[in-house]
């Protein structure tokens, strides 16, 4: 019997297929665990949060660190995720040799509502196993932030954050790495979304 298996593709097989023009008239799509993934469409509520959230964090960051939206980050081997948010260290050369690695990598934040499943399991297990401290899933569902740290390894296999913490629309919280910077959520989440 014989069975048919994906084709998993390397970070470098990815960037040849882009460099061939394979998604020249789509580039909505990202490199998960080998696996070319195509983006979902953005509902007006995503838009706005994410355009909010980015404004916010470039004032409060300022020039401490790099605040990146809807850029590529490099997870070894098989991975090129372009999370909404990235806040990233200052490097020398502003990331023009490679998208922000491992090592550069302070936070990751997802805003979430038709894709909250996957970005609270498939996502989440993969920052997790990348070893990225801390990631945010800002869930427009339940309209709340959800805030994951400490990445650790479950027994059976799988990798997870040990710690979640829920903050509510009307709160602040401190940038993680920046003890003296905070978002007020009620700058990002959309007013409309409350009603």
């Amino acid at each position: 019997m014989t069975f048919a298996t994906a084709k998993r593709f390397s970070i470098a097989e990815y960037h040849r297929l882009a460099e061939l023009g394979f998604f020249e008239f789509d580039n909505r799509f990202e490199l998960i665990r080998g696996e070319i993934i195509k983006k979902a469409k953005k509902t007006t509520f995503h838009s706005a949060c994410n355009s909010l959230l980015l404004g916010e964090l470039c004032l409060i960051m300022a020039r401490s660190a790099c605040v990146r939206g809807q850029e590529p980050i490099i997870l070894p081997p098989d991975s090129e995720p372009e999370p909404d948010v990235v806040i990233a260290r200052n490097r020398f050369d502003d990331y023009v040799s490679s998208h922000p690695l491992i090592a550069d990598i302070l936070l990751v934040i997802e805003v979430s509502d038709s894709t909250l499943d996957y970005d609270g399991r498939t996502k989440l297990s993969l920052y997790a196993e990348s070893g990225i401290a801390d990631y945010w899933i800002f869930n427009l569902v339940d309209i709340q932030l959800e805030m994951h740290s400490e990445p650790y390894q479950k027994q059976r296999g799988g990798f997870d954050y040990r710690v979640k913490r829920v903050v509510l629309p009307n709160e602040f919280v401190v940038i993680p790495g920046f003890p003296d910077l905070s978002l007020d959520l009620s700058a990002v989440f959309p007013a409309q979304m409350g009603e």
